[in-house]
């Protein structure tokens, strides 16, 4: 669906069912370089269970328009009048890496809203090597390149969502270069490392936290490897759980990922 927020076009992805308001609602959150579509299995379980969902587009991604915006905590401003604009009062926040960040300083900021804060592939600070961030700046398809290789631990992960011969690591690729290059304006590559990297709020924000929080992290994540969560777990005071994949999680292991996002929704 698409919605006007701040004065320029914003579009969610419902997960195949009109939105009902009246239903509790869940918030899907991408990371860099994605849009709604990571959460396409997982926005369309919800949605055929009794939830309203939203998954969005960020600004410069995607189908939203632009401009990206400088900062998490922009971000996180910017879901909240989302929320206002389709009409919904509360729901759960589920964010995936850069996205973490961005559900994390939403529930810190409207804790009244915010019912539940599942934080997927997260890790804080979210510090990002000066090597990648040259290459993002610089030479942004070799540092795609990497960032795709870092994201998955095995080369052909078991058939599962979406089907038996999905490429995941190039359709993770393909869809990076397509953000990238769907906003020729700025360097949507390293404006999203940029922000995973200066955020600095992580802790404050876990202090005004007052829903129950889940971290879903990935065993085998090069990106943000679990022990790179333990501080903010600890802050937050929130129920883990590792699974057996890498960064990507709603590509490698959508089953397993489903069942501990179900599972942390309860």
């Amino acid at each position: 669906m698409e919605l006007l927020v701040n004065g320029r076009r914003a579009y969610a992805y419902t997960g195949g069912k009109p939105l009902d308001t009246a239903l509790p609602c869940v918030v899907f959150v991408h990371g860099s370089l994605h849009d709604h579509s990571v959460w396409t299995l997982l926005a369309r379980w919800f949605a055929h269970h009794g939830h309203a969902v939203l998954a969005l587009d960020q600004p410069g991604h995607g189908r939203s328009e632009g401009p990206l915006l400088a900062s998490v905590e922009a971000l996180a401003d910017w879901v909240l009048a989302l929320l206002d604009a389709a009409g919904v009062p509360r729901a759960a926040v589920v964010g995936h890496s850069l996205g973490s960040l961005v559900a994390l300083e939403m529930a810190a900021r409207a804790p009244a809203r915010t019912t539940r804060l599942v934080m997927v592939a997260t890790g804080y600070p979210m510090a990002v090597s000066d090597t990648l961030l040259a290459a993002a700046r610089s030479a942004p398809a070799s540092g795609m390149a990497m960032v795709n290789a870092f994201s998955f631990s095995t080369t052909a992960a078991k058939p599962g969502y979406p089907g038996p011969g999905a490429w995941q690591h190039g359709a993770n690729l393909q869809l990076m270069a397509r953000m990238q290059a769907g906003h020729p304006q700025a360097n949507v590559f390293e404006h999203d490392f940029r922000l995973c990297n200066t955020y600095a709020n992580g802790l404050q924000a876990a202090a005004r936290v007052a829903c129950p929080a889940h971290l879903l992290l990935g065993a085998a994540d090069q990106m943000t490897p679990p022990k790179a969560s333990r501080e903010i777990a600890a802050a937050l005071k929130a129920r883990v759980s590792t699974l057996p994949g890498g960064h990507s999680l709603m590509q490698e292991q959508p089953e397993a990922l489903l069942l501990a996002l179900r599972a942390a929704l309860g």
